[in-house]
């Protein structure tokens, strides 16, 4: 879905750019090598996980789901996407946006080793996407995408939840 008629969208036209609190999904796609991808914003040129806003009558998978195929082409279930932990500090997650936007975002970080499809990133959205190693991701790194990775890299060593 595109921000014009989005829920985001349709809140903006009442408050502003007045700073939001949005639910939200970051996706760490993981191929066979254990690389994860990466996307390239189109506004801010800086790298992040799959990520975006919860809808209406929706939750954090479908978002996690709708957000993938949205920015990247590719497909995932549900049942494949481990939830390994939530990102809502204000001092990492409240974005700023190009048009003077404000965002305080409550995000589920998911990671998913099953998906399907070719990748084809969103124009609107994505100027270039790409597998890389966890620990050599592309830069400017975006810092919850940074804070997701970290928070990734605990839950392989214990298999704990973790919140932020």
């Amino acid at each position: 879905m595109a921000y014009v008629g989005s829920y985001i969208w349709s809140l903006r036209q009442k408050v502003g750019d007045r700073r939001l609190l949005v639910p939200g999904a970051q996706v760490l796609l993981l191929d066979g090598d254990g690389r994860g991808l990466f996307q390239q914003r189109v506004d801010t040129g800086v790298w992040e996980l799959p990520a975006g806003a919860c809808e209406e009558d929706g939750g954090f998978a479908d978002a996690a789901v709708r957000e993938v195929a949205e920015e990247t082409g590719l497909r995932v279930e549900k049942e494949d996407l481990v939830a390994f932990g939530s990102i809502s500090e204000p001092a990492v997650h409240t974005l700023t946006y190009p048009n003077g936007d404000v965002t305080h975002c409550f995000a589920l970080c998911f990671a998913a080793r099953r998906w399907s499809g070719e990748l084809a990133p969103g124009a609107d959205e994505v100027r270039r996407a790409l597998f890389r190693p966890l620990d050599d991701p592309p830069g400017p790194l975006h810092p919850p995408t940074r804070l997701a990775l970290a928070m990734y890299r605990e839950f392989l060593v214990d298999g704990r939840f973790r919140a932020r």
